[in-house]
């Protein structure tokens, strides 16, 4: 994915990870619900 992401947009923009998660954190509307991917993402990072 990255080699694809690389042929596609510019380096600055390029993910330097990808992680697969089975489901993303909605509101009932069904955005996503980006303060508890982040909050997960600190929170597994602190762990570390």
């Amino acid at each position: 994915m990255i080699d694809y992401c690389r042929q596609k947009l510019a380096t600055c923009k390029l993910p330097t990870q990808i992680e697969f998660i089975d489901e993303l954190p909605k509101t009932n509307v069904g955005k996503v619900l980006r303060k508890d991917l982040r909050a997960a993402e600190l929170k597994k990072r602190s762990c570390h």
